[in-house]
């Protein structure tokens, strides 16, 4: 069982990872992080069947760093698609502009 639940978390993760790094729409490059934070979220999880309860612990921290993460991270996104009228990241080079 828990072989299972850390192989589907290394799975999620390394899709988070693939669409970080290959990805330029902010929405897009968001969605992999909290994909990638709930991946450790699953491992946390499956671990702390063998471990005790410090792995829930663990989760919900790491679940309140994602809400404030996505909280800010779309206030940002938001400004920036006022400002440049595109969300994509390879065209914002600066930002004096």
């Amino acid at each position: 069982m828990i072989t299972e639940a850390l192989v589907v978390s290394a799975i999620l993760f390394a899709i988070g990872l693939v669409g970080v790094l290959t990805r330029r729409n902010a929405i897009i490059l968001f969605m992999c992080v909290e994909l990638m934070l709930n991946a450790v979220n699953l491992s946390f999880v499956a671990l702390a069947r063998q471990h005790g309860v410090a792995g829930h612990v663990f989760v919900v921290m790491v679940m309140t760093i994602a809400a404030a993460e996505a909280a800010v991270g779309l206030a940002l996104i938001i400004a920036v698609f006022r400002h440049f009228g595109t969300v994509d990241l390879s065209s914002l080079r600066t930002l004096r502009e």
